[in-house]
């Protein structure tokens, strides 16, 4: 990723989040319904899609995303294969109660499953993530497409330190990725 598109980039997250602070609002409550949400509940219902490059995204909280410095979190993806194939997660952005990003981190496969690839091959969809569609809304999908450009190198990394750490563990890669006591497994702290 050019110097000149992270700074591109870093330029449409400060105009989206100008836009709606301006208008009295943030990617956060853009993305949450009127009448509050529930904890573990996908927004918006159905998820994001782009059928012209297969992009995903929902966003949800936990039970204990408060602790963790964050209200909730997007959960990115790409459909290689279009809307039938199995989504790739590619990393998930923490967001504050105000809507402003506070972490990127990736996590175990049984946590959002689909088609599970290794940091290489997941790296590689990371320039297919663009969700520029007008629906459910244009801001928080430009908004979240440029987080994910700018900070390409640093997702790109995180996808490397998740792998070596299902390897550090010693187990049979399949077995580590199924075990519910691990979830995340690396992060960023940004913002």
């Amino acid at each position: 990723m050019s110097n000149e598109a992270k700074q591109r980039a870093a330029q449409e997250m400060a105009y989206c989040e100008h836009v709606l602070a301006k208008s009295g609002t943030s990617v956060l409550l853009r993305t949450l319904p009127a009448e509050g949400l529930v904890t573990w509940k996908h927004y918006p219902q159905p998820d994001v899609f782009d059928p012209a490059t297969g992009a995903q995204w929902y966003y949800h909280c936990h039970d204990d995303s408060a602790r963790l410095g964050e209200h909730g979190h997007f959960h990115c993806f790409v459909r290689p294969q279009g809307r039938d194939s199995e989504p790739v997660h590619l990393v998930a952005v923490g967001v504050t109660g105000q809507g402003k990003l506070t972490r990127l981190f990736t996590v175990n496969h049984w946590v959002v499953g689909g088609d599970w690839r290794d940091a290489n091959a997941t790296n590689a969809l990371l320039d297919r993530f663009n969700v520029e569609m007008a629906t459910p809304d244009y801001l928080v999908n430009r908004w979240l497409t440029a987080v994910l450009t700018r900070y390409e190198d640093e997702i790109v990394h995180l996808n490397l330190a998740r792998d070596e750490r299902l390897r550090a563990d010693g187990r049979p890669l399949e077995e580590v990725r199924e075990d519910r006591s691990i979830e995340v497994l690396s992060e960023l702290r940004v913002g």
